[in-house]
C-alpha cells in the first residue's frame, strides 16, 4: 500500500529504533537509509512488547464483593484480556436498578462476544437476558425503542460512546460500555517519533475504543518535546471522531488517527482538507499516509445541490435505525420546504437504498435525517438527489455552500445551524462561552440578574 509504514518489516530504507537506546524521547535514523521516494518508512523495535490490560477496577463505587468476586473472575477468563467490557460494573448496575430483563446492544465487532456476557450477567444478577441482533453502526442506533418493546427494563449499549444522553433513551436505564481495548502503546509512540520532527504540530484523534489511550501517549510525546493537541468536537470525548462529526483543527497541524479503518479519518480530512492525514492500525502495527479526493466531492455534492434547488416534490427521510432521526431536524426542513412553496412527503426508513427511492418516482429531491455520510459517500448511487440537511438548507437558500470546507459537525453542540441535532442558536451578545459569552441566554446574564436586584 502506497505511504505505509509497515513497522513489522526490517527495511534497510527504513528507520530502525534502536532497542538499547535508554532515552525514551529519542530517535535514531538507520544510517543506511536511502530512500529518496520517501513513500514508505519502517519502525522496528526488537525489545520485548508489553501489552497494557484494562484495569477491571473501572468504577470506585462497585462493590468489592463484586469487583473481586473469584468466581466471576474465573468466567471472564474466556473474554479478551485487553477489551474492558466492565462486567463488575455492569452487574452491579443491573442489581441497582433491581432489573428482572436485560437488552444487550452490540455493534457487528463486538457481537460474537454477546452471548458469553449474556451467559455471565445471567449467572450474577438472575435477569432474562435479550441480544439486539439488528445492525449497530453507531452510538446514534441505541434501540431503547426496541428494548422496550421486547420488554426489557435495562439496555446495554456496547462500543460507542453516550451519544444519545442517559436522560433521553425513552425512560429505561441505559448503560453505555465504550470497550477500552489496550494495545502495544508503545510501538505506537516509538513511531511518531520515528517519522515526526519535534517541530510537526501534531493533532491526535480516535474512535472511543482507544481514546483512553490517546491521552497516555500525547502525554509522553509532550514530556518528549512534541507539539500535540487533542481535539474536542463537544459533545464527544476528547480526541473522539464520529465519521459525521469532527472539530476544525488549528492551521499547520497534521492528523494522526487512531484506529482500524479509515471511515472515522474521513471525517476529519472532509472537515480539515488542507491537513496532512495518517493512520495508524494497533493490530497490524502499520501508519500509513492517507488521503482524501475533497475536490471530486464538493463538485458531486455541489452537483446534486444545484439539481435539487429545481425540484417541487420533495421527501423527507425520517432514519429510524435506533435513534438516527431526528424529529426536531425533520420539523425545521418542514418549515423551509413550506417556506420555499415546496411539496413534500415524511418516509420513515430504517435503512436506505437506491431501489426503494426509485420506486417513488414522483419524488424530485430527497433529503434525509440519518447518516450524513450516507448522501456524502453514496449519494451519487441514487437516482435523485439524496441531500443531508445541511445540503437541503443550502438548496433552500438557508445556509452558505463553500467550495473548499464543508462542516462535519452532525452531533456537535456548536454546530452552524438548525440542521443538525444538537444545535443550540447563537447568543444575542454575538459571543460564545470560549470568547465571553455568560450563558443562559446571556446578554452578560441579564446584566448580571439585574445587577443582582
Amino acid at each position: 500500500m502506497e505511504g505505509e509504514i509497515n513497522p513489522s518489516e526490517n527495511n534497510s530504507c527504513g528507520r530502525e529504533i534502536n532497542p538499547s537506546d535508554n532515552n525514551s524521547c529519542g530517535r535514531e535514523i538507520n544510517p543506511s537509509d536511502n530512500n529518496s521516494s520517501g513513500r514508505e518508512l519502517v519502525a522496528v523495535t526488537k525489545k520485548e512488547r508489553k501489552i497494557f490490560r484494562a484495569s477491571r477496577n473501572v468504577l470506585k463505587g462497585v462493590p468489592p464483593e463484586i469487583e473481586n468476586d473469584p468466581k466471576l473472575k474465573v468466567a471472564m477468563e474466556v473474554l479478551p484480556k485487553n477489551y474492558n467490557f466492565e462486567i463488575a460494573k455492569t452487574i452491579w448496575r443491573v442489581r441497582e436498578a433491581k432489573a428482572q430483563h436485560i437488552a444487550l446492544q452490540l455493534p457487528e465487532g463486538l457481537l460474537l462476544f454477546a452471548t458469553t456476557i449474556a451467559d455471565i450477567l445471567m449467572e450474577w444478577t438472575d435477569a432474562e437476558i435479550t441480544i439486539l441482533g439488528d445492525v449497530t453502526y453507531g452510538a446514534c442506533c441505541i434501540d431503547d425503542f426496541t428494548a422496550r418493546a421486547v420488554g426489557a427494563d435495562f439496555l446495554v449499549h456496547y462500543g460507542h460512546s453516550c451519544l444519545i444522553p442517559v436522560d433521553k433513551t425513552g425512560g429505561i436505564p441505559c448503560l453505555y460500555v465504550f470497550v477500552d481495548i489496550q494495545f502495544d502503546t508503545l510501538h505506537f509512540t516509538e513511531t511518531i517519533k520515528t517519522v515526526f520532527s519535534k517541530s510537526d504540530p501534531l493533532a491526535l484523534v480516535s474512535i472511543i475504543q482507544f481514546v483512553g489511550s490517546l491521552q497516555g501517549v500525547s502525554r509522553e510525546l509532550r514530556e518528549c518535546g512534541y507539539n500535540v493537541c487533542i481535539p474536542q468536537s463537544r459533545p464527544l470525548s476528547p480526541g473522539e471522531v464520529l465519521g459525521c462529526t469532527s472539530t476544525p483543527l488549528p492551521s499547520g497541524h497534521t492528523v494522526v488517527a487512531l484506529g482500524d479503518g479509515r471511515f472515522h479519518l474521513e471525517s476529519v480530512m472532509i472537515a480539515n482538507p488542507d491537513a496532512p492525514a495518517y493512520l495508524y492500525n494497533p493490530y497490524t502495527k502499520v501508519l500509513s499516509r492517507e488521503y482524501y479526493d475533497q475536490a471530486t466531492m464538493k463538485k458531486v455534492r455541489s452537483e446534486a445541490i444545484e439539481k435539487a434547488k429545481q425540484a417541487h416534490n420533495w421527501g423527507i427521510i425520517l432514519g429510524t435505525l435506533g435513534r438516527q432521526g431526528n424529529t426536531n431536524v425533520m420539523h425545521n426542513l418542514e418549515k423551509q420546504l413550506s417556506s420555499a412553496g415546496k411539496d413534500y412527503i415524511v418516509v420513515l426508513m430504517s435503512e436506505i437504498f437506491p431501489a426503494k427511492l426509485a420506486a417513488m418516482s414522483d419524488v424530485d429531491a430527497w433529503v434525509q435525517i440519518a447518516c450524513p455520510r450516507l448522501s456524502i459517500d453514496w449519494g451519487a448511487s441514487f437516482p435523485k438527489p439524496l441531500l443531508t440537511p445541511y445540503e437541503a438548507a443550502v438548496a433552500l437558500r438557508r445556509a452558505e455552500w463553500h467550495p473548499w470546507t464543508y462542516p462535519m459537525d452532525f452531533y456537535a453542540n456548536d454546530s452552524l445551524g438548525n440542521w443538525t441535532p444538537n444545535h443550540k442558536p447563537p447568543c444575542p451578545c454575538g459571543l460564545t462561552r470560549k470568547t465571553g459569552c455568560k450563558g443562559p441566554k446571556c446578554p452578560a446574564s441579564v446584566k448580571v440578574s439585574q445587577d443582582s436586584n
